[in-house]
């Protein structure tokens, strides 16, 4: 009997430490679930995105994530959206492509859509080519960095 008594109090001291660390992870997960998202307490918000690639995922991933941006019950009313195009990019504003509804679509629900005229320079592209709706800004990069000087978050898709 005297050689089970260790055994029996290790055992329930270990019983007792994983019942510890269980009830620990267990209010860790109960917090983690009852967790929201960060509260949008800022007046306003400004993100540009940035695409650069011609990749039909790549346009495709900023268009919808602009759009779930836009329907973020946080952020209603209070953001301002710019989608900028440039080098392969410029592809996604093509007359003969396929996002022309989607762009529409953003600029409706007041996104800026806006293409970089180094790049139609670089492409040999001339604006009739590219949807009668684009806006345009001198270089791409310029419009990256004075955005992000007046505070708007860089978002690469």
């Amino acid at each position: 009997m005297k050689s089970l008594k260790p055994f029996i109090l290790a055992t329930a001291l270990f019983l007792s430490l994983a019942s510890f660390v269980y009830a620990q992870d267990s209010q860790a997960i109960i917090r983690n679930r009852a967790y929201q998202g960060a509260e949008a307490i800022q007046p306003r918000y400004r993100a540009i995105y940035q695409l650069d690639s011609n990749a039909p995922a790549t346009i495709e991933k900023a268009i919808r994530n602009i759009n779930n941006v836009l329907q973020d019950p946080r952020l209603k009313e209070k953001i301002e959206i710019e989608l900028i195009a440039f080098s392969g990019g410029t592809e996604a504003y093509l007359k003969n492509g396929k996002y022309e509804p989607a762009l529409k679509s953003l600029i409706d629900q007041g996104v800026i859509v806006a293409q970089c005229l180094n790049s139609l320079k670089e492409r040999k592209l001339k604006k009739e080519e590219l949807y009668d709706f684009i806006a345009y800004v001198p270089s791409g990069n310029g419009e990256l960095v004075i955005r992000s000087a007046q505070g708007w978050t860089i978002i690469k898709p």
